[in-house]
């Protein structure tokens, strides 16, 4: 698995990231907090497209909150390669990269419908437990929040 820096807008990632939207505006309706390419574009979001072979294997983000804190945003592992690690890759690569920036702490907000829970199942498996809103979240029955220590 190979994972680059990359540019949301490209022509490469539309497909994948239509795909991420229309999923979770199905489920989620006006409660899905997951960022288009412009929002992915901001300069406090870093995104990464992870590839195996020619083939897009999946995306995601990392946004700086503050000097200290980062937020995982828009993972998504393509269909084609749900449950084959593309999802843990592309998630050690964020906690890597949060760490080598110095953060004590990363965040995410994420659904709460049948369609997350392997992705909730990813998080608490390398450390994310529930935590309260952060940022400018709010609590809701279609959000919950996790948090991974980064300090120790």
């Amino acid at each position: 698995m190979e994972i680059k820096q990359d540019d949301p807008k490209a022509p490469h990632v539309a497909a994948l990231l239509a795909h991420h939207l229309e999923e979770l505006r199905s489920v989620m309706g006006e409660h899905a907090q997951a960022l288009d390419a412009s929002g992915l574009s901001a300069p406090s979001v870093t995104f990464w497209t992870a590839w195996q072979d020619d083939m897009l294997a999946g995306f995601g983000a990392l946004k700086q909150l503050d000097a200290t804190h980062g937020e995982v945003k828009s993972m998504r592992a393509a269909p084609a390669v749900r449950r084959t690690g593309a999802g843990r890759s592309i998630l050690n690569h964020i906690i890597a990269e949060s760490r080598k920036r110095g953060y004590s702490r990363l965040s995410l907000e994420t659904g709460t419908a049948p369609l997350h829970v392997p992705a909730v199942a990813l998080y608490r498996s390398v450390g994310f437990v529930s935590c309260a809103p952060f940022a400018d979240y709010q609590a809701s029955a279609h959000n919950q929040f996790l948090s991974l220590d980064l300090s120790r």
